[in-house]
């Protein structure tokens, strides 16, 4: 009961910032716990094909849609508050002209266009629905999120993420064509939910055409279409490129894994989520030197979690797929290392945002994309598959160190050469993360020598565990100091 009182004393901005992460964790998380289902359903080929869909889907979203709903709506529901709705009717406006526009297009030279996706044309037609679809459900949430109105945001959220692996079930098991079954069930859950969203927007914004709003619109967001896209083909390229040069079976054991792998952004995210207003805030008072004392744990935290993911890939693929998706653990670690980087760019990037810096951003970002279809082709063709997971590796790498120069670069114009982050203990680190992830790779074929390096692991935290608890609270309260 007091647990229930101290939550209804919580100011809204508080609780709606709670079931927010809540929702975070329920799309990524069921999508997670049903993995196990879909590869005893689906065989690594078919497995495979679905996850070149979904890194398609990812590429196309950004071409097609430009993100209308990400960086310019962000911005614009602040900017455009007293006449929000127009403002997000006229978006929803734009983003079904330029889908309509793009599927002309597609249906003019869809033969060419489905080899080159390796798609059918009933997949993409699907793909299409889901890029407005996606965008749709954008517009809405977001607009949830600024007036805090949580209990809605949740609901229909866990309704979308409870129905769609439900339905793709269903369908998967009583289909012959399974990719395009479990494709399907996707795609009839979000159009069933965005239907109505989309209707209720138009509604409320009577304005399915703006001039102002859509120059503003296009204006603010293609610029940004470099880093969107680089981002994308960063996190996707691997599995398209796969799927091309080895064959879709490849593609299947490499996406397991890297959906493994990618289950610790969600620690990433939560994290960060609670960091990142305190970065801002540490940056605008100019006390630079206090955000190492969190980001150093912070790097430390995250780094432990994704060791631990290391440690247990055997059992994890064990847990998630059958036996013939076993060498998915050679691919794991490399992948969980990349996303120890892609958690700790952040600390570096967020100056660059705060300074308005997108040049930067969008420099790093297309680097580290170029340098990943570069590499991927050289020794995907080399060494096969496998050699997948360390290309990303290196790239997530160099991405994070271009990031830390601009960052320093930054430093040294607007804050005397007063640096955040000292290199030696990053490197530090970071070295000793990368040293203990390759150990315990390397003894994935002895589980006695495994579980007795993680034995002691947890020996350490046990004897450290007072000073670990004091640093997770003193990283819950950031917000308070």
């Amino acid at each position: 009961m007091n647990v229930l009182k101290k939550y209804s004393s919580l100011p809204n901005q508080i609780k709606a910032s709670f079931w927010f992460l809540i929702c975070a964790f329920m799309q990524r998380g069921i999508s997670f716990i049903t993995t196990p289902i879909f590869t005893r359903l689906l065989s690594t080929s078919e497995y495979g094909q679905f996850n070149i869909f979904n890194s398609w889907l990812g590429i196309l979203t950004v071409v097609v849609s430009l993100n209308l709903s990400a960086g310019v709506y962000s911005r614009g529901v602040v900017k455009f508050a007293d006449d929000r709705k127009a403002f997000t009717s006229a978006l929803q406006g734009l983003t079904v002209v330029l889908m309509i526009s793009w599927l002309a297009v597609y249906l003019v030279f869809h033969e060419f266009w489905n080899a080159v996706f390796s798609l059918t044309t009933f997949q993409m037609f699907c793909m299409f629905i889901m890029i407005l679809n996606t965008n749709i459900f954008g517009f809405w949430s977001m607009s949830q999120r600024v007036d805090f109105r949580y209990r809605s945001l949740v609901a229909v959220t866990l309704a979308m993420s409870l129905a769609k692996p439900v339905l793709g079930i269903i369908l998967v098991k009583s289909a012959t064509d399974k990719v395009t079954a479990r494709i399907l069930g996707l795609a009839l859950v979000e159009t069933f939910v965005c239907v109505v969203l989309l209707v209720l927007q138009a509604i409320r914004g009577k304005k399915f055409f703006s001039a102002f709003y859509w120059k503003h619109a296009l204006k603010f967001n293609i610029p940004l279409i470099p880093h969107y896209l680089s981002t994308m083909v960063l996190s996707s390229a691997d599995r398209i490129m796969i799927g091309k040069m080895a064959d879709a079976s490849s593609a299947g054991i490499y996406g397991l894994a890297y959906s493994i792998s990618q289950i610790m952004t969600l620690f990433n995210n939560a994290l960060f989520q609670t960091i990142e207003p305190w970065l801002y805030k540490r940056i605008n008072e100019k006390k630079i030197k206090d955000i190492s004392k969190v980001a150093y744990p912070a790097f430390i935290g995250i780094g432990a979690v994704n060791l631990f993911l290391i440690v247990l890939a055997p059992e994890a693929v064990a847990i998630f797929a059958p036996p013939e998706y076993y060498d998915a653990i050679w691919i794991i670690p490399p992948v969980a290392m990349s996303v120890y980087f892609m958690f700790s760019y952040v600390f570096f990037a967020v100056f660059e945002f705060y300074y308005e810096k997108t040049k930067f951003i969008a420099a790093a970002t297309s680097v580290g994309a170029v340098l990943n279809i570069i590499l991927n082709y050289i020794f995907i063709n080399a060494f096969g598959y496998y050699a997948a997971g360390y290309t990303t590796l290196i790239c997530y790498m160099i991405y994070a160190a271009f990031h830390m120069l601009f960052m320093r670069k930054i430093c040294r114009e607007q804050l005397n050469n007063e640096q955040p982050y000292q290199l030696r203990i990053y490197l530090t680190i970071t070295g000793l993360f990368l040293a203990a992830g390759f150990v315990f790779m390397a003894s994935y074929k002895n589980i006695i020598i495994r579980y007795s390096i993680l034995g002691i692991v947890f020996l350490v935290i046990a004897i450290f565990y007072k000073k670990i608890i004091v640093t997770i609270k003193n990283m819950i309260h950031l917000n308070k100091n």
